[in-house]
C-alpha cells in the first residue's frame, strides 16, 4: 500500500524539478511594498518588449534568504534587490564591494547582478518627532544613552549582519529588540507600542507621518542600490527582453520610489497599475482604491481558492495514503507504536515557516510541492492518532470471537476492526483536514499561491480588509470541509451491536 503514496511523491518531485525549464520569465518578490512594485515594473517591461513573451509575477515569496534560494533553484529568473544586501547579507563581505567585485564572486554561481535602477534605498532607524525631541535624539549614537526605549525590529533586520548585530556593536547599543513584521511597524510606532523601528529610506509613510530619521553618524549602513540580481542564463534565452530589462537603468529616482510606495500605501493602487503609471505617465489608468467587497470577490478568488483547495486534498490525500498503512502496521506493537506516533508529534512542534525552509533546501524549489510536503507531515499525527486510537477501541471479545471463528489477523482486521474503527479513523482525517486549511495559508509565502497570498500582501500593505479578504474565503473553506465530514460520519455510524458484523463474517 505504501508504494502508491512514494510513487505519487515521487512524480510529484520529478516534475518540481523541471519547473522552470520552460520559456516562463519568472519573476520574484521579497515581502514589502517596494518590492512588489518593482516585480511588476520589470514584469511590465518584459511583457512590453514581447507581447508573445509569457511572464510570471511571484510576489512575496518571503525574506532574502528564501528568495535567493528561489533564485538559486531555478524558481525564478530575476528578482529586485539591492546592492548592500547582495555584498552583505549574501556575499558575506567584511568591507563595501564595487558592483563589478560583486559580478565576479556571483559568476561561479551561475548568477550575475545589472540594471542600476536609479535609487539608493537604504536602512535607517525612525522615530515619533515629539519623542525624538523630548529626549534630543537626532543621531543613532544618541540611542546608547536611552537603554529605556523600546526597539520594534522587523525579524529580518535582527538577523542581518548588517542590520541589529552590527548596528548594535557599531554604537554599543543596550537595548534587546523585539520582532515586529515592517508592515505592522508604523502602527505601532503611531499607537505608542514602541519607540524606535526600522525603515527602508524609501518608505512613504516617513513623510507621511512626520518621523524622525536618526542620523547614522557612524555610517554603519553601506548604500543599498535597487539592482537586478538574475541568473546569468536569462540574457540568452530572453535576449529581447533583457535588452529592454537594461534600459530601465537609471530610470526611476527616490522620489519616484517614494510616489510609488505612497500610491500603493497610502492611496491603495493595486502594484501593477502603480508599475504601469511609472512607465506610461501619460497612460491614464482608471483605479480607484478598491473597496473590501471588491477585494473579497476580487477576479482573483477562484485562483486563489482553487490553489488553496488543491494544496489541501493533496496533503490529506497523501497523509491519508501513508499514515493509515502506517497505522495499522505500528498499532499492534505498543513501543513501535509510541515512537512512530512521538516522531509525528514531534513534528507538530516545527514552526512551518522553518519546516518549510528545510524543505526548500531539500527539494530544491520553492512552490507547491514543498508547501505540501510541509501539510503532509503536519497532517500524519491525527490521522495515524485516531486509527490507533479507533483499533484499540475495538472490543476484545469480539477479536477473540473472530479467532474462534477461523478468521485470520488479516480477515479480522478487514471484517471486523476496521470497521469499527472507521468513524474514528474519518475523525482524525476530518482534523487534519482542518489544521490543513489554516496551515495551507503559509504557502503564498514560498510562490505556492492560495488565499494566503492575500494575507501575505495584507501584511505587507498593513490592509486589514486585504487581510480579512484572505482569511473569511479560508474559513468559508473549513465550514464547508467541516459539513461534508458531518455527511460522512452519518453515513459510516458504527454497527450498534455485534449481530450487525454477521453479514460481514464469511
Amino acid at each position: 500500500m505504501l508504494r502508491i503514496p512514494l510513487l505519487m511523491l515521487g512524480l510529484l518531485l520529478a516534475s518540481s524539478l523541471a519547473w522552470g525549464a520552460d520559456d516562463v520569465l519568472r519573476i520574484g518578490s521579497k515581502r514589502f511594498t517596494e518590492s512588489y512594485i518593482l516585480a511588476h515594473v520589470l514584469a511590465q517591461t518584459a511583457q512590453a518588449s514581447d507581447k508573445a513573451a509569457k511572464v510570471e509575477v511571484l510576489a512575496g515569496l518571503g525574506n532574502t534568504a528564501i528568495v535567493y534560494a528561489a533564485l538559486q533553484a531555478g524558481s525564478i529568473d530575476l528578482y529586485p534587490e539591492y546592492a548592500g544586501t547582495i555584498d552583505q547579507e549574501i556575499l558575506k563581505n567584511a568591507k563595501p564591494s564595487s558592483l563589478a567585485a560583486m559580478r565576479e564572486q556571483l559568476r561561479p554561481l551561475g548568477l550575475g547582478v545589472d540594471i542600476a535602477l536609479g535609487f539608493n534605498n537604504g536602512y535607517a532607524l525612525a522615530m515619533r518627532a515629539d519623542k525624538a525631541a523630548a529626549l534630543g535624539l537626532t543621531k543613532l549614537s544618541d540611542l546608547a544613552r536611552q537603554p529605556a526605549l523600546r526597539l520594534g525590529l522587523s525579524n529580518e533586520f535582527i538577523g542581518r549582519a548588517d542590520g541589529w548585530p552590527g548596528l548594535a556593536k557599531r554604537y554599543g547599543l543596550p537595548q534587546q529588540p523585539t520582532g515586529l513584521d515592517h508592515g505592522l511597524a508604523y502602527d505601532a510606532l503611531s499607537a505608542g507600542q514602541t519607540d524606535v523601528i526600522d525603515i527602508y529610506t524609501t518608505d512613504a509613510k516617513i513623510a507621511h507621518l512626520g518621523l524622525r530619521v536618526l542620523q547614522d553618524d557612524a555610517a554603519h549602513f553601506p548604500r543599498y542600490d535597487a539592482v537586478v540580481l538574475y541568473r546569468l542564463d536569462v540574457p540568452q534565452r530572453f535576449p529581447a527582453t533583457w535588452r529592454a530589462l537594461q534600459g530601465l537603468a537609471g530610470s526611476i529616482d527616490e522620489a519616484a520610489m517614494i510616489g510609488m510606495n505612497a500610491k500603493a500605501e497610502l492611496q491603495g493602487k493595486p502594484f501593477e497599475t502603480i508599475a504601469i503609471e511609472q512607465l506610461t505617465p501619460q497612460a491614464q489608468v482608471e483605479s480607484a482604491a478598491a473597496g473590501f467587497w471588491a477585494k473579497l470577490f476580487g477576479p482573483d478568488l477562484l485562483r486563489l481558492t482553487l490553489q488553496h483547495l488543491s494544496l489541501v486534498l493533496a496533503s490529506v490525500g497523501l497523509a491519508t495514503l501513508i499514515g493509515l498503512p502506517l497505522a495499522l502496521l505500528v498499532a499492534p506493537h505498543a513501543r513501535l507504536r509510541d515512537l512512530v506516533l512521538g516522531a509525528c508529534g514531534l513534528l507538530q512542534t516545527v514552526p512551518s515557516l522553518a519546516l518549510l525552509a528545510v524543505l526548500i533546501s531539500w527539494v530544491d524549489r520553492i512552490g507547491s510541492v514543498p508547501a505540501m510536503l510541509a501539510l503532509t507531515l503536519y497532517a500524519l499525527l491525527p490521522i495515524m492518532r485516531n486509527t490507533c486510537t479507533g483499533l484499540a477501541e475495538v472490543p476484545a471479545g469480539l477479536k477473540q470471537a473472530a479467532m474462534a471463528l477461523g478468521l485470520t489477523p488479516a480477515q479480522s482486521l478487514r471484517l471486523i476492526e476496521l470497521p469499527l474503527a472507521l468513524p474514528m479513523v474519518l475523525a482524525g482525517v476530518r482534523t487534519a483536514t482542518s489544521i490543513a486549511v489554516g496551515t495551507a495559508t503559509i504557502a503564498a509565502f514560498i510562490g505556492a499561491g492560495g488565499l494566503g497570498e492575500r494575507i501575505v500582501t495584507g501584511l505587507a500593505l498593513n490592509d486589514r480588509e486585504l487581510l480579512l479578504a484572505g482569511a473569511l474565503p479560508a474559513a468559508a473553506l473549513a465550514l464547508l470541509f467541516e459539513a461534508a465530514f458531518a455527511l460522512l460520519a452519518r453515513a459510516f455510524r458504527p454497527p450498534q451491536s455485534a449481530p450487525h458484523l454477521k453479514a460481514r463474517l464469511p
